[in-house]
């Protein structure tokens, strides 16, 4: 697997893009620096090219990378501008865009792809606007993009954890992200990341209130919140904010990073994605787990503060993880995905 940092230029401990392994057992094992790069915070695969794209979040770009190795990495084109603290991207299933949210101005940009996978234009798309305030703008809630997801028709959901919003977009070949719809989140909610189910529904993490909400589809198409229940069976305590959200391989389990008080709280989800349940929880295995990965049997945790990535294996029946049972040590990792 591949993991990206913060570098000193965000006060963190990492060199750039690392590249860890796994054997049978879940030990992790660390390759190396696969690429210097300065706070390459999150990460995403092209879906069929040896390419990943990697944000720079103090620098405000985004840049794609080609493997040339089997731990290695180096650069494919050129830095493209981003904004303000860029803090996520995600790659389309069929290879043509991918999708840059920033925290720092709330940008949402699009950047098409050819078809070796190299950038090569950039749209920005609208502004949110807040649907929890009657001011023109609100020094006090300003519009904060997080993170991305492409839909299985083709259209990306995004969230705004200032704004407290999920928004819906079309891609239009050559012109970006066009507005389709928005669903409202309760105000100070703080939606972060998403994971769809199989069912349809995609459940959305909140930053601020530590809750899970389903968002589901309608039959015309346009997506509605129909449920927010809390992450963990205990209440959110003072200073805990909600991290990544990921789904066990059958969906059975939903499993939401807490940072703060370094929990990873287990949700069941209902077969029809309807019914979400907090069942448990239990400590990360390290401090500030800001994000995670769920693979067959295994959940690796990446704890920025106490620099490392924790394995622990997964009850195939509960769905609740064991261990720890490895560790390895990295610097300040902020973000893990599954390298082809």
């Amino acid at each position: 697997m591949w993991a990206g940092c913060y570098t000193a230029d965000r006060d963190g401990n990492g060199k750039g893009i690392v590249a860890l392994s796994a054997d049978g057992n879940g030990k992790l094992t660390s390759a190396g620096l696969a690429v210097a790069a300065n706070s390459p915070s999150f990460l995403a695969l092209h879906p069929t090219l040896p390419v990943i794209y990697a944000v720079a979040e103090e620098g405000k770009t985004v840049r794609a990378y080609r493997q040339a190795g089997a731990a290695e990495l180096e650069a494919f084109g050129e830095p493209w501008p981003a904004g303000d603290a860029t803090c996520h991207v995600a790659a389309d299933p069929h290879g043509r865009f991918i999708v840059a949210t920033c925290w720092g101005d709330g940008q949402v940009i699009l950047y098409e792809l050819d078809h070796d996978g190299a950038i090569t234009s950039r749209t920005s798309a609208a502004p949110a606007v807040d649907p929890h305030s009657t001011a023109p703008a609100d020094d006090e809630r300003p519009s904060r993009a997080h993170a991305s997801l492409v839909l299985p028709d083709g259209r990306v959901m995004t969230t705004d954890l200032g704004h407290d919003l999920v928004r819906v977009w079309k891609y239009v070949p050559g012109g970006g992200l066009q507005p389709d719809h928005q669903v409202v989140l309760p105000k100070d909610s703080g939606p972060r990341h998403l994971a769809r189910h199989h069912s349809g529904t995609v459940f959305v993490d909140t930053e601020y209130s530590v809750e899970v909400a389903a968002v589901r589809m309608e039959p015309d198409g346009t997506y509605e919140l129909s449920a927010m229940v809390p992450a963990s069976i205990n209440k959110a305590f003072d200073g805990d904010s909600g991290a990544e959200i990921a789904l066990s391989p059958d969906g059975r389990f939903a499993y939401v990073g807490v940072r703060g008080s370094n929990r990873i709280c287990v949700l069941k989800v209902a077969d029809d994605g309807t019914g979400l349940e907090p069942v448990a929880e239990v400590p990360s295995g390290g401090d500030w787990p800001r994000h995670h990965l769920v693979r067959e049997g295994w959940l690796d945790v990446a704890h920025e503060r106490s620099d490392d990535v924790v394995s622990f294996t997964l009850d195939p029946e509960t769905g609740l993880p064991d261990g720890p049972v490895s560790r390895v040590e990295t610097g300040s990792p902020s973000a893990l995905v599954l390298a082809r």
